[in-house]
């Protein structure tokens, strides 16, 4: 059997960071199984659905480089598929017009919340002969649930579980108006898109009684169920905006790197030993729904951060340098130097060391991308007062013989200066950052001029300088 499994989200709004997890389990099970994973947008209800929230979904999918297997299925377009297996429902008897009222069904509902119990639908048009139906009353149509005995599902998380089909009234399969409702629809294409795995949060089990009642209706297989818990917040409440319930755009425009997302999303709710550090190809081959805990995890945006200042200083040099260069070009309202690129590839080892986002590593990299001359901050001015300036010019004209352009011999010549001149090596140094980088704080100065080269440091002195 070839795996099939999923991701079936609705365009309302953003891709929620719960969504992202359910996408990358599915992808992470289809992978590892050497299967298809398939996108389904589940855009039927017309009113709520949008165009930009399409776009925001393939965009937060693609940045996570949740890559799907074919076309995304919109599932409106299916729409015919939903009626025909109404149609052959109807024909085959296991299902009905119901002609309810409104007000009925209120009535229903209040009655059941009078006597304590479940607000299900009592069956009255189940076996009633359609020549009864009040005139000017279009129907709803109805799954007939078998009312005894129960139904039961192998959950590849949850375990066995089950409930009495007394507690499933009949579902409604096409509404008044024609338009086939969620629980036919996820029905009707999990099955024609061949889907083998149907993985999604735990919020969907009861769902998940109901569908199977009409997979066994039409006579086809049903899917294995994994049910994941949901995600909490720090606190153990349920998730929300104020814990970091939000789109996954919004940690791609705060400065994560979608490596370190991914990273973080696996493990919550699924774990490898005491492995905290794990790769998507270590990930595609060791995933699997047997390691997914019951219980629901808990979103900790402090761990997610301190995450991403991992994978920053592990990252390569070259992609953290184009990633941040947009966000400072922006910075500095598209005036970055032409070399920007290059000094930042050459300085980033010295930048990567303390940034724990990308927007914090564009912002201590200004300094490489500023064109000359550069402005100085109140602290850097302090610096550049009478006695340092004077203790600059001396050093220019140490740098000036000085061929071997590599953090340690600039480190010497310094140190011997400051030797020389009898003065402790920060009464150098300090000023030296402020003439290089406009401010007080930076990575190693030596590797600063490293970074920035030969000309372009010289260049820097002799603007403050002169």
């Amino acid at each position: 059997m070839t795996v099939v499994s999923r991701f079936a989200p609705s365009p309302t709004g953003f891709l929620h960071i719960g969504g992202v997890r359910t996408a990358l389990y599915n992808w992470l099970f289809a992978r590892h199984h050497g299967g298809k994973f398939l996108l389904r947008i589940e855009d039927t209800d017309r009113k709520r659905s949008n165009d930009e929230a399409v776009a925001a979904i393939l965009d937060g999918l693609k940045w996570m480089e949740l890559d799907w297997d074919g076309d995304a299925i919109s599932q409106f377009n299916r729409v015919e598929n939903h009626k025909a297996a109404v149609e052959r429902l109807l024909v085959e008897r296991n299902a009905y017009r119901c002609y309810c009222s409104p007000e009925e069904l209120t009535q229903m509902r209040e009655e059941a919340r009078a006597k304590g119990t479940a607000a299900l639908y009592d069956g009255r048009w189940r076996d009633r002969d359609p020549s009864e139906a009040p005139a000017g009353v279009d129907p709803v149509i109805r799954l007939k649930t078998p009312n005894k005995g129960e139904t039961v599902i192998e959950d590849l998380v949850q375990g066995t579980v089950c409930v009495a089909n007394d507690q499933l009234d009949d579902m409604v399969l096409m509404r008044a108006n024609g338009t086939p409702t969620y629980m036919l629809a996820v029905v009707i294409d999990d099955h024609d898109m061949g889907v083998t795995h149907a993985i999604r949060g735990d919020d969907h089990l009861t769902n998940a009684f109901r569908q199977s009642l009409l997979f066994d209706a039409l006579g086809w297989d049903r899917p294995t169920f994994a049910h994941i818990p949901l995600i909490h917040g720090a606190d153990g409440a349920k998730l929300s905006k104020r814990h970091g319930a939000l789109g996954v755009e919004y940690y791609r425009d705060e400065g994560f790197l979608p490596e370190a997302v991914f990273n973080y999303l696996l493990r919550l709710g699924w774990s490898h030993g005491d492995d905290e550090i794990i790769s998507r190809e270590q990930a595609v081959e060791w995933f699997d729904l047997d390691d997914v805990g019951k219980s629901a995890a808990r979103f900790d945006t402090d761990k997610l951060t301190s995450l991403n200042g991992h994978y920053i200083r592990n990252g390569d040099n070259e992609r953290l340098s184009k990633i941040i260069l947009p966000v400072i070009t922006e910075k500095l309202d598209g005036n970055a130097s032409e070399n920007a690129e290059t000094w930042l590839k050459l300085g980033m080892d010295g930048l990567k060391k303390r940034a724990k986002t990308v927007l914090e590593l564009a912002d201590n990299a200004l300094f490489y991308a500023k064109t000359r001359p550069l402005s100085m901050d109140e602290k850097a001015t302090k610096l550049l007062s009478a006695d340092g300036i004077a203790n600059l010019r001396i050093l220019r004209g140490s740098l000036a013989d000085v061929d071997d352009w590599f953090a340690d011999p600039l480190k010497q010549v310094i140190a011997d200066l400051a030797e020389a001149q009898e003065l402790k090596l920060g009464m150098i140094a300090q000023p030296l950052r402020a003439a290089l980088t406009g401010t007080n704080v930076s990575p190693g100065i030596f590797d600063v001029m490293a970074a920035l080269g030969r000309e372009e440091t010289l260049a820097r002195l002799d603007d403050v300088l002169n």
